[in-house]
């Protein structure tokens, strides 16, 4: 394992990156409604992010199958947990769900973040598991201070969600990330308070809880990246790249478009 602490002016760099990502999801807010196709949206975000001077990360990025991904977003809809791969066929409608993670490269560093947003109204059960997992993320980045360890942030994540009868994936992680999109440590969203890596001020980390409303169990389609639930209830999954400071994280990368435009919803 190693371990890339960055500079201040590399940290510097990763805010530019990850506030791209703010801006592209505050972009796909605006569309984000029935009838437009996932697809669509994927065409957004990549001429938005190149309109920036940036690139886009995962399109091309490798699975562990070899498969490149072929979009600029993941577009997951509903029992889709994560990396769903937008299409013409996925077509939004009311009542849904759509998790929009988003990565971008820019002046040599990743920027990563992800908000699962509502297609119009949702019903009320569903709405509490958005704002679970939202909550928490935050309760993740509480813990991501200097002299704490990973198991701190897995344990914040887990036992949230976990009291509310929720399920927590546990075959997918959060990371370390920089001027890779994937680097060391891995962040899972369960654990044990003083287990893992301890945190060291200037450490990246993308903290991101993936959560269902059923049991935590999950399954691969055939594309080899869309991962659903097996159980075919739904999945929430937010997603913030932080710095690791002294007494209180960073938060590089933001909601703030998307909450503006949703009226902070949850």
């Amino acid at each position: 394992m190693k371990i890339f602490l960055k500079t201040e002016d590399e940290i510097e760099l990763m805010r530019q990156a990850n506030q791209l990502v703010g801006h592209t999801l505050g972009e796909l807010a605006k569309h984000i409604k029935p009838g437009v196709t996932t697809l669509q949206l994927d065409h957004i975000a990549d001429e938005f992010i190149r309109d920036h001077g940036a690139a886009p990360t995962f399109k091309g990025f490798p699975n562990p199958y070899g498969a490149p991904f072929p979009a600029s977003i993941c577009t997951s809809v509903n029992d889709v947990v994560v990396h769903g791969v937008p299409n013409k066929e996925t077509i939004l409608k009311e009542g849904d769900i759509i998790s929009v993670d988003c990565g971008v490269l820019l002046n040599g560093f990743n920027g990563d973040s992800c908000y699962t947003f509502c297609v119009g109204e949702v019903a009320g059960e569903v709405k509490r598991l958005l704002k679970a997992t939202k909550q928490a993320l935050y309760l993740g980045i509480e813990n991501a201070v200097a002299g704490k360890h990973v198991g701190d942030i897995s344990y914040a994540v887990q036992d949230h969600c976990e009291g509310l009868g929720y399920g927590i994936v546990r075959e997918l992680t959060g990371h370390g990330i920089g001027r890779e999109m994937h680097e060391d440590p891995q962040v899972p969203n369960y654990g044990r308070r003083g287990n893992g890596v301890m945190l060291k001020a200037s450490m990246c980390i993308a903290i991101e809880p993936m959560v269902t409303m059923g049991n935590r169990a999950i399954w691969l389609d055939r594309d080899k990246w869309t991962v659903r639930t097996r159980d075919g209830k739904w999945a929430a999954h937010f997603e913030h790249t932080v710095a690791v400071r002294r007494g209180k994280a960073e938060i590089l990368s933001s909601f703030d478009e998307v909450e503006q435009l949703e009226g902070k919803l949850y």
